[in-house]
């Protein structure tokens, strides 16, 4: 038996140990497989990932619609009017007249009515502060009588109740009335959005201060600050 070269045999190792080719067909095959398996995954990604969507789509209201209500509960209901002459306890109107509510609390969080004075107080119908130091709403009633127009199914003002001029929405000023006696005709022009439960001798005292000829009074009555209280 004839002896293989040592050269030869190290050839043929070689030719063993080298990679096996893999044939086109097989190629095609992972191919398809590997694309079958992107597929499959991107498709179940967009599953679920419009399944996402459309629960955030219907849960969504009504999760709004819990906040507004707990926000709404949550906002303070009684104001207490510090004045030069005591303190007004006051209960908000926040079902009744929120938009309003919400404005006033929005002022008072800014400080807007701290040093406020009243600029008119008019005996056994009303006090008058805020920002306008015109009569506003009193105007027709202190210039020609006491106005008996038709009645509006409005809250009728009745003593002690906080009302605001219907003319001055649409404006950033804001006026506060505290009547000091039942006035119905005044409910086409004020907006009722609480009332005095507390601190009715004060308003009673500034009603009874001396004023000029105009209604304004002669020594200064401020509102020193405003503090809000979900209780009292």
């Amino acid at each position: 038996m004839a002896r293989i070269k040592p050269q030869t045999l190290l050839l043929q190792s070689k030719k063993k140990k080298g990679p096996s080719r893999v044939s086109v067909p097989m190629m095609i095959l992972y191919g398809l497989f590997i694309g079958l398996v992107v597929f499959s995954l991107f498709a179940t990604y967009r599953h679920w990932s419009r399944r996402s969507v459309e629960r955030m789509g219907t849960g969504l209201p009504n999760f709004e619609d819990t906040y507004v209500d707990s926000k709404k509960y949550d906002l303070p209901g009684f104001a207490i009017l510090n004045t030069s002459k005591g303190a007004i306890f006051v209960e908000l109107f926040k079902d009744n007249a929120p938009e309003i509510v919400d404005k006033f609390l929005d002022l008072c969080q800014k400080g807007h009515f701290k040093g406020m004075p009243f600029h008119h107080v008019i005996k056994h119908y009303l006090i008058h502060g805020g920002d306008s130091e015109g009569l506003g709403a009193a105007e027709d009633w202190i210039s020609r009588g006491k106005l008996r127009g038709k009645l509006v199914t409005s809250p009728k003002h009745e003593a002690f109740t906080l009302g605001t001029s219907k003319s001055k929405q649409d404006s950033k000023k804001f006026e506060l009335f505290i009547t000091t006696a039942p006035i119905p005709d005044l409910n086409e022009k004020l907006i009722v959005f609480g009332r005095v439960i507390k601190g009715q001798d004060v308003v009673q005292e500034i009603e009874e201060v001396d004023t000029d000829e105009r209604y304004r009074p002669k020594s200064n009555i401020l509102i020193k600050d405003v503090i809000l209280k979900r209780e009292v």
